[in-house]
């Protein structure tokens, strides 16, 4: 009897396994090997991929969009994972039944009878005039970056509750796709004109999975709320699993949730705080919610950079961008909800701006910039990143209806908790005493305070020495002992995340033009609003302790200005 090969299990494609541990586990992200499943996965899929794009068939109009950034539909075969639908000779495609139901929502009743079709009212249904074909990408740039990762750390980062874990999905890296629409009649060309406008209408919004945190959405939109603000950052960018540096839209979300979830658990209780959040952004609890927002930011790739930072070890990418972050509505609101609605996108964007940032390590400011002799020490990890407003419009706007000036970050705070107060009182919640308590990072009075000064220049940054050297010197003659809170509950460390955000915010002066009296002129300042946001323990260490003691006796440095 011929002996049976041990191997031979391991020779079957990815595609074809289960979805079991040791046979295939796409979603899962190991630290104890060197290539993921789910990169072995893509690897195989590309390469017996068919070269050639597909053509649509004859009598078939076609369009060709660009996706600003990773487009992704789920095909819905694997357990656990998202990947795309992949039709004849391995290729991904939009499937015809999403572009019509895509195009369906944006179409008038007429509109919809017409080209989609219609029920009847003996119980059968007329087709429209149009057949949608879907959409595939134009070339095989789309085989590059497949590999995409999910990071979720809200609850870790807000409650406190439980560490996250990454997960993988598959997505295309900013294809141009190709769609298809054919008409069962000749029609005019001014009319195919309309057809294309209202497709273009419906990929605005957002096509495949996850549109709401930045994916599926065109390079340009038409359909967004009246809030746009111009934005200007650089930070630290994701390292996919192939070392591979992206700059990553979603993380606009999920900052933005998680303000949200921090502010609402300082109005109302946790469950319906996480309920609140949920209808604003979407979720998966219960039967599942489609948030009432979606956002993207859009750029131009001649206004991203990414560069390498640091070396060995400690080299990372690094991204410095310029765009425009967008708003968007999935549902139709009331003009009353629509109004409170774009205040609350406001308070929430002013809040992540005035106190932090957005991506990777925003509770820090960009050390490049505010420490640069912390990397004089040697070879030393990327920390930090600064965003600011850009374009005049913008920096006016935001500057006028934020902070000018330190007294008015008390004022601004109960702005931005009334604006959401205002959103609840819509949705049926009234604000309670009852608050998050449990929550690390529930924006209430009695769990944080914020702390501040001027700053003269990027140089003069006080508090970002004490991530790394003692706030005070011992002083042996007068029995002081060294103060430090370096790696402590306060600062935090790897895999823990501390109490404390440090913020240089920019200073922007509003003048009356000298020719127009009714202009306004945003001038920027080299002075910063030096932000200490501190949520203190319910039971601190000794090192907290004394830390709290030195801010409360040197308030001449730095000022409370909220908080009990």
């Amino acid at each position: 009897m011929p002996k049976l090969n041990s191997n031979l299990a391991q020779k079957v494609p990815m595609m074809f396994r289960a979805q079991i541990g040791g046979r295939c586990q796409l979603q899962r992200i190991r630290q104890d090997v060197q290539e993921q499943d789910v990169q072995r996965w893509a690897s195989e899929w590309v390469e017996r991929t068919d070269f050639r794009p597909p053509e649509f068939g004859e009598g078939v109009r076609v369009q060709s969009y660009p996706i600003n950034w990773r487009f992704v539909t789920n095909g819905g075969q694997d357990d656990g994972i998202v990947r795309p639908v992949i039709g004849a000779r391995g290729y991904p495609y939009y499937p015809g039944s999403s572009m019509k139901g895509a195009f369906r929502r944006v179409c008038t009743p007429e509109q919809v009878q017409r080209y989609c079709g219609q029920d009847l009212n003996n119980g059968d249904f007329a087709p429209g005039i149009l057949r949608f074909h879907g959409g595939y990408p134009v070339d095989n740039s789309w085989q590059q970056r497949l590999v995409d990762i999910i990071h979720p750390q809200q609850n870790w980062q807000v409650t406190g509750i439980q560490k996250s874990s990454a997960f993988a999905q598959i997505s295309l890296y900013q294809p141009t796709l190709q769609f298809g629409i054919s008409s069962t009649i000749p029609l005019e060309e001014s009319e195919w004109e309309t057809i294309w406008q209202l497709w273009k209408k419906a990929l605005s919004g957002g096509i495949g999975c996850r549109v709401s945190a930045g994916y599926g959405q065109p390079q340009t939109k038409t359909d967004h709320l009246p809030y746009q603000p111009q934005l200007k950052g650089q930070g630290m960018a994701a390292k996919l699993l192939d070392g591979e540096g992206e700059f990553r839209p979603n993380m606009f979300k999920a900052a933005l949730r998680g303000h949200a979830l921090r502010l609402f658990g300082g109005l109302t209780t946790a469950q319906q705080a996480e309920s609140l959040v949920q209808q604003l952004f979407g979720g998966v609890q219960g039967e599942g919610t489609v948030g009432l927002l979606a956002v993207t930011f859009q750029f131009s790739p001649d206004n991203l950079t990414l560069e390498t930072f640091g070396q060995g070890s400690y080299a990372v990418p690094a991204y410095d961008v310029t765009g425009k972050l967008c708003f968007s509505l999935t549902q139709t609101l009331s003009e009353e909800e629509r109004t409170a609605l774009v205040k609350v996108v406001k308070a929430l964007t002013r809040f992540a701006m005035v106190f932090g940032g957005f991506g990777k390590s925003w509770r820090r400011a960009d050390h490049r910039l505010f420490y640069p002799e912390y990397y004089d020490q040697g070879s030393k990890p990327l920390i930090g990143c600064h965003w600011q407003w850009e374009g005049k419009n913008t920096l006016v706007n935001n500057t006028r209806n934020g902070v000018r000036n330190l007294d008015q970050v008390p004022a601004f705070i109960k702005k931005v908790r009334n604006d959401l107060q205002a959103w609840m009182r819509l949705r049926g919640v009234n604000p309670t005493k009852n608050y998050a308590q449990s929550w690390r990072e529930a924006w209430h009075p009695d769990q944080v305070q914020v702390w501040g000064r001027i700053a003269e220049d990027q140089e003069d940054s006080r508090a970002i020495e004490w991530l790394h050297q003692p706030y005070r010197r011992a002083m042996r003659e007068a029995r002081i002992q060294e103060g430090s809170i370096y790696q402590s509950s306060v600062t935090g460390k790897m895999g823990n995340i501390g109490r404390i955000w440090h913020r240089m915010y920019p200073v922007v002066k509003l003048l009356k033009s000298k020719t127009d009296p009714n202009d306004i002129i945003a001038k920027k300042s080299a002075q910063y609003f030096e932000l200490l946001t501190f949520f203190p323990s319910a039971s601190p260490d000794d090192k907290e302790k004394e830390f709290r003691k030195f801010l409360e006796s040197e308030q001449e440095m730095f000022n409370k200005l909220w908080g009990n």
